[in-house]
């Protein structure tokens, strides 16, 4: 099993991503209710609900933020507005611009909407003007001026006869303007800070305006007086006028009278009648969920900014200042759907629940994020007071720990049929943020954790925590000072019976967890050059891997604490390891933002993916092996699904299998032809053919190569394409690319399926490869050159050295010379123009023919000659001097 798995080539594919969609602005929903417009830069990413996958995305080419947009009332029509000051219009599902126009306005757009025809674009801009635009035939049709300062809000009358548009600027008041005259009718005055939302009656008599001085205010449009001013004490982003036609029982609206729900800086609604200016109805926060106190409201991270009624669905939704959009379903408002537009840098993520189904992840917040990756919705789970810093889930999949900044530890629960997460355990005792944890393996006994205060500690759970009742309390049952420095990692190993630990002071420890109460060291693994970030347990071998700072993860044996191997790779410290594929593979991923996928037993990497841009903090394989989820500080976390390519897992296409038979064929016919090139040869010859090349055999067999090539033409010009893309095989692919063109006439080979599309796939590269070897082969002529010098210069000195020491050359060890003929041949080898290699081809063919039959055998005898002169001479210079020769060739 062991050896199969090791062979087993996995592919890993992206099966889905959850990434930033919405970092603030404005947010849309479509009058269908099926998708939710929101800004994130220079981007308007579209929503859909139902699955929470980004379907489309409109972004203008100017790369520009984005300052605001709408959507028309029948869905078709996009406009979004930049810093550009430019308006573009879109077509949306095909995320095309239809159209582009100035603003005239003389700064930003800061609020724009349609009108109930979707054929009235109405934008306010920071210069304290209104214009509007027939989007139909493409004209300015109003310039509205009055207002001071900037325009936020905008909006029409719901009765399209009135031709009315209420806006409101910085001055708090709110302009009713008459289109007709393109006058400015009225002014409401009633706040006393920014207007942020209008929400208007069924019959178009009432209104309701909300603003940031804690003031709700009743309008009568038709005297244009305020009915009731209702105090808030919040600062209230968003009203809606509750239907009258609903009940409305559960959220205490027993009366017909005009009712209306505020969302704003307590991050909760409420619902308020409007005759009485009394709240009715306070949405229930989670147990865990402190409500926000009166000097924390204006920086609470739960304040509301945006509510919309969704009447086809009876729902609400809202948007909060962290960047979550939340459904309620009425009349209960419980909470239906939620969505995290933006989760700054992702610390850990780990799968969680039945059959992987969710995934929970710690991001630079206090609060956990539990997604469901069938439709993206999340869960925040409250509780931790600082940033949570990792996680760990336990074998069941149901139950996972957090450690935290807040120098605590929490152990949560899942409810199977619900979904439902929640608190059940908590404890603290170390003195410093906890860094790290690991669960027991074997059942949920107990958790282990590091700290920045150098310690670690096990912390036994109770038998019945996942039970109903309140959150247990949990104490240390030890505490041990394991390292000079921050613990970074800790892990149990797959029996529970021992603990590793890696920290900042370079080692990583084993601890044994058998003695009651205590830990125990065991050794110590020392190696690494840098802080290690990571320790991990083998499941099926006595070994533990480590990573480091240092760039590289290591593989330990747990029986004498040596140094098993080393895997370099990485251009970065690496953060995480984890085993795969039964033990027999390593995935690791780094700051780099890479994770690869090491074979242990060949200790080479097979895969790098390259997801990320950033560090990859999170990373974890399901309990099947068959997905993996990774987590980075580019706030992406990416879920992969695994696959298995061998005869149990994986069924190649009958495209597949035949591209596999003809690679594999081309193959086995220059086997066959090799082989009998060397039966057809005598002893002699034997071992010159014995390792011909592809290309050889291809030349020398080239109609057995063409009859293939008739029956499967197409593939073998792609798989040429793909040779002569490398050069390493591109003198294959130059092979078979000339016996085609030498055997076959152009106009039949033209006639080839995608036969003009292969060879200009061919010409690029074949020049490249053309230019690198007229390189090489300038560089060869001026090393001969320079070596044809060397040669000249010292010729009369060997002449001198020959008739003095004659008598020494009798005596010369012979040993020497072989090292001087051996240290020539390799000076030779590098040149394939050097006379060395000439002077062999014609001492061969003087053997068999006595006369030169190679191109480079057209010179004279006495060149001939001259070259016997030289070797004679260059195997008598002094070793220095060939030594001196080589150097300088080399």
């Amino acid at each position: 099993l062991t050896g199969k798995m090791a062979n087993t080539n996995l592919h890993y594919a992206v099966s889905s991503k959850i990434e930033p969609f919405y970092k603030g602005g404005k947010v849309q929903i479509s009058k269908d209710e099926k998708y939710i417009f929101c800004t994130c830069g220079s981007r308007v990413n579209v929503l859909e609900i139902s699955t929470g996958k980004i379907i489309h995305c409109v972004e203008h080419d100017d790369q520009e933020d984005i300052t605001s947009f709408a959507l028309s009332c029948d869905d078709e029509m996009l406009v979004t507005a930049s810093r550009a000051l430019l308006l573009k219009q879109w077509d949306w599902r095909q995320a095309n611009c239809t159209r582009s126009w100035r603003a005239i306005h003389t700064v930003p757009v800061a609020s724009m909407t349609f009108d109930s025809t979707s054929t009235l674009l109405a934008t306010g801009g920071c210069d304290g003007t209104i214009k509007l635009w027939d989007v139909v035939k493409h004209y300015c049709t109003h310039n509205l001026k009055g207002s001071s300062g900037v325009v936020h809000l905008v909006q029409f009358h719901p009765n399209t006869d009135l031709l009315q548009l209420f806006s409101s600027s910085l001055d708090c008041g709110i302009r009713i303007w008459d289109l007709r005259s393109s006058q400015c009718v009225c002014v409401l005055q009633s706040h006393y800070s920014a207007v942020t939302s209008l929400s208007f009656s069924p019959d178009g008599n009432a209104m309701v305006s909300s603003g940031r001085d804690k003031i709700c205010t009743v309008w009568d449009l038709k005297t244009r007086k305020a009915k009731r001013t209702v105090p808030v004490y919040e600062a209230v982003e968003g009203v809606v006028i509750l239907p009258g036609s609903t009940d409305l029982a559960e959220i205490r609206v027993k009366s017909k009278d005009l009712h209306f729900i505020t969302a704003g800086s307590k991050g909760v609604l409420r619902v308020w009648e409007a005759s009485t200016a009394r709240c009715v109805y306070t949405q229930t926060l989670p147990s865990t969920l402190p409500s926000a106190s009166e000097e924390d409201e204006n920086d609470n991270p739960r304040s509301l900014t945006y509510l919309f009624h969704l009447p086809a669905s009876a729902r609400l939704a809202t948007v909060t200042a962290e960047h979550n959009i939340l459904l309620y379903q009425l009349p209960a408002l419980t909470t239906q759907q939620q969505f995290v537009g933006y989760s700054d840098e992702v610390l850990d993520v780990k799968f969680l629940g039945k059959g992987d189904s969710h995934i929970v992840v710690a991001t630079n917040s206090c609060q956990l994020k539990v997604f469901e990756l069938l439709t993206n919705s999340c869960q925040i789970l409250y509780g931790h007071t600082d940033t949570v810093l990792t996680l760990d889930v336990f074998k069941k999949g149901s139950l996972f720990a957090s450690c935290a900044k807040d120098r605590s530890v929490r152990v949560w629960h899942m409810d199977s049929d619900s979904g439902q997460v929640r608190c059940v355990a908590q404890g603290s005792g170390h003195t410093n943020a906890v860094g790290s944890i690991s669960c027991s393996r074997m059942k949920a006994s107990f958790v282990a954790t590091g700290s920045q205060d150098c310690t670690v500690k096990v912390w036994d759970l109770p038998a019945d925590c996942s039970a109903e009742g309140g959150i247990h309390q949990l104490t240390a049952r030890a505490t041990e000072k394991a390292h000079d420095k921050d613990v970074n990692s800790v892990a149990v190993s797959p029996n529970d019976k021992l603990l590793a630990s890696g920290s900042q002071d370079r080692t990583a420890k084993l601890w044994s967890l058998t003695g009651e109460g205590t830990v125990s060291l065991l050794g110590v693994f020392r190696g690494h050059r840098r802080g290690v970030w990571a320790v991990c347990f083998s499941p099926v071998d006595q070994v533990l891997a480590t990573t480091s700072a240092d760039g590289t993860a290591k593989l330990w044996s747990l029986q004498d604490f040596s140094c098993l191997k080393t895997f370099e790779g990485h251009d970065a410290s690496v953060l995480k390891v984890i085993f795969v594929s039964r033990g027999t593979q390593l995935l690791t991923s780094g700051s780099d933002g890479l994770v690869k996928l090491w074979t242990i037993k060949t200790n080479e990497c097979v895969k790098t993916l390259d997801a990320h841009q950033d560090k990859v903090w999170g990373l974890h394989a399901s309990r099947k092996d068959d997905k993996m989820v990774t987590g980075s500080a580019d706030s992406n976390i990416t879920v992969w699904s695994v696959t298995l390519h061998d005869s149990h897992k994986f069924r190649p296409t009958v495209h597949q299998l035949s591209e596999t038979i003809i690679f594999n064929y081309i193959f086995f016919l220059y086997y066959v032809l090799q082989r009998s090139l060397l039966i057809q040869t005598n002893d002699c010859v034997f071992t010159q053919y014995q390792y011909l090349s592809f290309q050889t055999v291809i030349q020398k067999f080239p109609y057995f190569f063409l009859l293939f090539s008739w029956i499967h033409s197409e593939s073998v010009l792609r798989y040429c394409v793909v040779w002569n893309t490398n050069a390493r095989n591109c003198l294959n692919a130059q092979a078979v690319l000339q016996v085609l063109l030498t055997h076959l006439p152009p106009e039949e080979l033209l006639q080839y399926q995608g036969a003009r599309s292969h060879l200009e796939g061919l010409i690029p590269y074949t020049e490249r490869h053309m230019q690198r070897i007229g390189r090489l082969l300038q560089a060869s002529m001026f090393l001969n050159y320079m070596w044809q010098k060397m040669r000249v210069a010292g010729g009369p000195d060997e002449r001198r050295d020959e008739g003095n020491d004659s008598d020494g050359e009798q005596d010369e060890d012979p040993d020497s010379c072989v090292e001087d003929e051996e240290e020539l041949e390799d000076v030779s080898a590098t040149n394939k123009a050097s006379t060395d290699n000439g002077r062999v081809e014609n001492g061969a063919s003087h053997k068999t023919n006595g006369k030169h039959h190679s191109e480079s055998e057209e010179s004279s005898e006495e060149e001939d000659q001259e070259e016997e002169t030289t070797v004679k001479k260059t195997k008598g210079l002094p070793v220095s001097s060939a030594q001196q020769c080589q150097t300088f060739a080399s």
